[in-house]
C-alpha cells in the first residue's frame, strides 16, 4: 500500500541542542530511513597519520566560553 503526503511545513525557530555522527533530524514525513556507515580510504593512505604537535593553544580541562567556529 502506498501512501502520498503532502506537506507544508512553516518553522520560524529550530534550536538543535546538540548533534553527533549517528544524529538524523528528520522535519516532515519520510518512508523508511536507513542506517548506513561507509568507511572510504580515498587518500590511498598505508600507515597511521603522525602524532601532533603540542601546540601554545588552549590549556587541557581549560572551559571555552565562546565558539570555536566562527557563527555568521
Amino acid at each position: 500500500m502506498n501512501f502520498y503526503i503532502q506537506q507544508s511545513i512553516h518553522i520560524n525557530f529550530l534550536k538543535v541542542e546538540g548533534i553527533s555522527n549517528s544524529s538524523v533530524l528528520q522535519i516532515g514525513s519520510s518512508g523508511i530511513i536507513k542506517p548506513a556507515s561507509h568507511l572510504y580510504n580515498t587518500g590511498g593512505f598505508t600507515a597511521p597519520a603522525p602524532k601532533a604537535k603540542k601546540t601554545n593553544g588552549i590549556a587541557e580541562g581549560t572551559t571555552v566560553s565562546t565558539p570555536s567556529v566562527p557563527l555568521t
